[in-house]
């Protein structure tokens, strides 16, 4: 008897089904900025929170490691330590990784649209996720797009003396970054390559006599003690860059980690755009308290600036054409969807 109910035990054991081991994962997050500035901070504010939250009860669970500021990847150097696995997810910033996000920098080609940051968002948002074109650029670089894209509130001039027209940016030597250096075109200023983590010691010691930058990185950066005279000429909001996750880890996590991670993204987006329009006007603010210039151009000043532009776009378009890539047919999707929610640009770059 003894010996049946200890097998009948073994059998029932044996039966019985067995509890699901939980999975945990790790993943090293990238970043060439450090943590001062929002596209940084909302790893760790808002993604990371907002993937564990949706793990909750579940089988699973991600720990992060952010290494930022340069820590394993420069500035426009996390999309290739993603796709070589030095880290699994990173802030992939096509602004400064041109050749491999090509059609992702639209925006910074077609300036004078629209300063509206969430118009911006939401639509380069629904490409990535919807158009094959835009698709293809990760796909082609071992990386998966993520989500919660990084964008940039409407570019100003800060320089070391006044700007009353654009005679004055004439010979002066003006910090832009990528893309946007084509924005001075035919202003008579000389446009040097150039990002926020050096422009404070660049405008300081005379390497530049300006930059253009944005508010909300204006301010945290103190450029306004160096470059006290902020000229608003509305030059636009644009699109800098996405999470992006290296394609192998990505499709090897189980569909529950995936959606975790994809609605903590869309969660993180909406924290930072909230986030980005609150700090745009408190910049304003605060620097203006701490002795900068502020001046709104003219209009007349800025259909003059806009005019005087080469197009860009075109050429940019008509580069990327050649070389197989669907440069025009990017152009003319941005400039009709921004035109059908509301934008009025000064030029309308894909029709010339």
């Amino acid at each position: 008897m003894k010996h049946f109910v200890k097998g009948a035990l073994l059998a029932t054991v044996a039966l019985a089904p067995m509890p699901a081991l939980a999975d945990s994962f790790s993943a090293t997050i990238a970043a060439g900025h450090p943590p001062v500035f929002r596209w940084i901070k909302m790893i760790d504010e808002a993604f990371v929170p907002a993937v564990q939250k949706a793990l909750e009860g579940s089988e699973h669970s991600v720990t992060f490691s952010g290494q930022y500021g340069g820590a394993i990847a420069g500035v426009g150097e996390e999309l290739e330590a993603v796709e070589a696995g030095l880290a699994e997810i990173g802030v992939c910033q096509s602004l400064f990784d041109p050749a491999k996000l090509a059609v992702q920098n639209v925006t910074y080609y077609t300036p004078f649209v629209s300063d509206d940051v969430r118009a911006i968002s939401d639509l380069m948002h629904d490409l990535q996720r919807n158009d094959p074109d835009m698709q293809k650029s990760y796909e082609d670089n071992g990386v998966v797009y993520i989500g919660a894209p990084v964008v940039i509130d409407d570019y100003l001039l800060m320089t070391n003396f006044p700007v009353t027209s654009l005679d004055d940016l004439d010979g002066k030597k003006i910090g832009a970054p990528g893309a946007a250096l084509n924005w001075l075109g035919g202003t008579g200023a000389v446009g040097v390559s150039g990002n926020l983590t050096t422009y404070y010691n660049e405008l300081k010691t005379g390497v530049f006599d300006g930059v253009i930058v944005f508010a909300s990185a204006a301010l945290p950066g103190k450029l306004f003690e160096v470059a006290p005279h902020i000229t608003r000429a509305g030059l636009g909001a644009q699109y800098a860059g996405s999470l992006c996750a290296n394609v192998d880890w990505f499709e090897g996590l189980p569909s529950e980690v995936q959606d975790a991670i994809t609605s903590a993204a869309d969660e993180t987006q909406e924290w930072y755009v909230s986030a980005l329009e609150t700090a745009v006007q408190t910049s304003f603010k605060v620097m203006g308290e701490n002795g900068a210039t502020i001046t709104v151009a003219s209009d007349d000043m800025r259909a003059a600036w806009a005019a005087g532009m080469d197009n860009a776009a075109k050429s940019w378009a008509e580069g990327l054409d050649a070389k197989g890539m669907p440069g025009t047919a990017s152009l003319a999707n941005y400039m009709e969807q921004m035109r059908a929610a509301g934008a009025t640009p000064l030029r309308d770059w894909d029709k010339e």
